[in-house]
């Protein structure tokens, strides 16, 4: 089975949504257990003061241009948002640190557990339904217009002519979903642990620049640099809805990127920040999710979107790998890890 391969632009960032969009679309999740503070069935401007929204950040203009205009169009008429955006990494090490945050969305699960671990969050946060954040995405390939090197598949991209842009797994997020799909998918080909490990060392061989964040390394590829990108599939959308040259490519193995998101147990208006969160698994907001380029979670919205979402034959998750706990540990450990090793020995920070 070939990789779907998407060449055409999908027009302006934020079209306006047909009226079918803002219909129910389903039932709707919720990010808490209480409904008294959802968006849906709540009086406009029930909630009111400031949150801080601090995000990873590739979804910066989805909250910035969709869904906080959105929100307050609504239940948040009365609420002023502030943001903060920046690699998944960075954001969890500067609310460990201390940085005032209402509602933390992050790339990874480990991020969010270290400010679990410094009380910022709490312990059960995971227990909310849906135990997931509010939309997901798979890890895909961004090439040139007309694809002239030619990059179907992931074994191209260990190919000596081929140069690959990626960001530093140590700072990035999205750079560890990239590695842990490139790592998974040799398992999902045959191939045993050690020559996964063996792939991925010549993947990172070819990616000479390493930006510090998914966002930095696409600004870094539609700028000139490489010959591809591994990105999740929302930030190939984005570049071209931005009117850039270039195409994408979901292979047919890859990983399902699975976000967290959570209210923080500092929050100083947490009624507030547990309505905006809440917001973002509604149907309305799904639908924004989804006209941005992000796979929702809701199950009637993402069948509302199926012909954008195909899923691809070889798709896995985290979990199929050991769960965020071991990866993290066995992958990702800044002096012993295997990444951190292969990234050493190429010159790149693991620090």
């Amino acid at each position: 089975m070939h990789p779907n391969i998407n060449t055409k632009p999908r027009g302006k960032f934020f079209a306006a949504l047909s009226a079918s969009a803002v219909l129910a679309l389903g039932v709707g999740a919720c990010g808490g257990d209480d409904d008294s503070t959802s968006s849906e069935g709540g009086e406009s401007g029930s909630v009111s003061g400031d949150i801080s929204v601090v995000a990873y950040s590739t979804p910066q203009d989805v909250y910035e241009e969709g869904l906080g205009p959105d929100f307050q169009s609504g239940d948040g008429s009365e609420v002023e948002l502030a943001y903060s955006f920046g690699s998944s990494g960075d954001q969890s090490r500067a609310v460990e640190a201390g940085a005032p945050a209402d509602v933390i969305h992050l790339a990874l699960e480990p991020d969010m557990t270290r400010v679990v671990d410094v009380g910022a969050v709490a312990e059960d946060w995971a227990d909310q339904q849906p135990a997931v954040g509010p939309q997901t995405s798979v890890v895909a390939f961004t090439v040139r217009g007309g694809n002239p090197k030619d990059i179907t598949e992931w074994e191209d991209l260990i190919r000596d002519d081929v140069q690959v842009v990626t960001p530093n797994p140590f700072t990035s997020g999205g750079a560890k979903w990239g590695i842990m799909a490139a790592y998974g998918q040799a398992l999902n080909t045959g191939a045993t642990e050690e020559e996964a490990l063996d792939f991925v060392a010549k993947m990172l061989a070819n990616a000479p620049v390493q930006d510090a964040s998914a966002s930095d390394a696409l600004e870094t590829f539609v700028g000139g640099e490489g010959d591809v990108l591994i990105s999740y599939e929302n930030e190939a959308i984005r570049a071209q809805d931005a009117g850039e040259d270039v195409e994408y490519i979901v292979p047919d193995d890859t990983i399902q990127i699975d976000t967290v998101a959570a209210v923080s147990a500092e929050s100083q208006n947490p009624e507030a920040a547990q309505t905006f969160l809440d917001y973002l698994y509604t149907p309305e907001a799904q639908q924004i999710w989804a006209e941005a380029g992000y796979r929702p979670v809701d199950e009637g919205v993402l069948k509302q979107n199926e012909d954008k979402f195909p899923v691809p034959p070889g798709l896995f998750t985290i979990e199929d790998l050991g769960g965020w706990e071991t990866v993290a540990t066995e992958f990702f450990d800044s002096e012993n890890g295997s990444i951190a090793a292969i990234e050493s020995d190429l010159g790149q920070p693991t620090g």
